[in-house]
């Protein structure tokens, strides 16, 4: 595939990095998969293997920073019998980032330069608006632009009636029913299918993200599974993300489904998700009678008095203040995380200074 196919006219900030490298004899490519350190990634030349160099693994602080699939490279071509050697990762204008399982204050980026990003959604029995309204806060601090897919739409007794209620919740954001499993309502989604736009499918386990990349992709390429009929909860099929080429031009990232999906706050963030997700929450927060407002038992406050009056629901603002609150507990990790490592970096830089010293006689 050529740059424009493999969309390097969107990646403005990424063609402004990549010139100088260029003139250094660096070759331009973008990951295709990534498999424990080792990538496959694709260029004009073709399909290359790459590992990055030792330099740019023992450079790079943050786990966010190393390469992921969607991302441009500035690499070095592959020697007859090795891999090609990743040197630089070049900026990205978008990016889809989770906070990593478990207790380490770290993000994880699922998709590099997307365009759109498909939430996915069942329209089953694990169809949770709650769990919409995360994804949103994520999608819209990602920097793309989300669209909500309400799969299964075979197996609602009310299809549009599930859109009002997730139109409700997600203003100003496009949404579509289809059944990925027949292929009634896939023509909606065309426009985003454009030569040269990236799009990432992202959703929990079981929502037909394999189903509906089999039918983007015209062929059976990824397996799918049954749910669980208890609960309609889904078992991972897709097991690592993989940037494909569609029919159509467009390029998909396929992921792996989540069942665990923590918000993560960027440091250099220029959006705010939250904003964005609950601009009537928002709004009526900005009406209150003091700035500082808690919206609990303060005189004046819009947000309680819209809960009495009805206009606001008790779990739309539950949803808000849980996930706000998840965000401000987030900020407060990640500025003692940075200040240990702050302490730590200067101490191994202190460390080596005085090794140095010795090593020259010094006392």
């Amino acid at each position: 595939m050529n740059l424009i196919q493999l969309g390097w006219p969107q990646a403005t900030a990424a063609i402004a990095a990549f010139a100088p490298l260029s003139a250094a004899g660096f070759r331009l490519g973008r990951i295709a998969q990534e498999h424990r350190g080792r990538y496959q990634v694709y260029t004009p030349e073709g399909e290359w293997p790459a590992v990055l160099t030792g330099q740019l693994r023992h450079s790079t602080e943050r786990l966010e920073d190393f390469p992921t699939v969607g991302d441009w490279v500035a690499l070095r071509s592959p020697d007859p019998d090795g891999p090609a050697l990743i040197h630089h990762c070049l900026p990205r204008f978008s990016q889809f980032v989770r906070k990593v399982a478990g207790q380490q204050t770290a993000g994880q980026v699922v998709a590099a330069n997307v365009n759109t990003l498909l939430l996915m959604v069942g329209l089953d029995g694990d169809f949770n608006l709650r769990r919409i309204e995360r994804y949103l806060v994520m999608a819209w601090d990602s920097g793309a632009t989300p669209v909500l897919v309400l799969n299964k739409a075979d197996c609602s007794a009310d299809p549009a009636q599930a859109v009002a209620a997730v139109a409700a919740i997600a203003p100003g954001v496009a949404i579509h029913a289809i059944s990925a499993a027949t292929g009634v309502g896939l023509d909606a989604l065309a426009p985003y299918l454009q030569p040269g736009q990236t799009i990432a499918l992202v959703g929990s386990s079981g929502v037909g993200k394999s189903t509906l990349t089999n039918q983007l992709l015209r062929r059976p390429q990824q397996a799918t599974q049954a749910v669980r009929s208890g609960d309609s909860r889904g078992r991972h099929t897709t097991t690592h993300r993989e940037l494909m080429p569609l029919p159509d031009g467009a390029l998909l990232i396929d992921t792996p489904g989540m069942r665990e999906m923590q918000l993560w706050v960027a440091p250099d963030a220029t959006s705010d998700g939250l904003e964005d997700t609950f601009p009537d929450v928002e709004a009526l927060a900005a009406q209150c009678k003091f700035r500082d407002c808690q919206h609990q038992a303060e005189p004046g406050c819009a947000v309680q008095a819209a809960l009495a009056a009805g206009d606001l629901s008790p779990q739309r603002w539950a949803s808000y203040d849980k996930l706000q609150r998840e965000q401000q507990w987030l900020v407060r990790r990640q500025d003692g995380q940075a200040a240990a490592n702050t302490k730590r970096r200067w101490k191994q830089i202190t460390q080596t200074l005085r090794q140095k010293h010795r090593d020259r006689g010094g006392t």
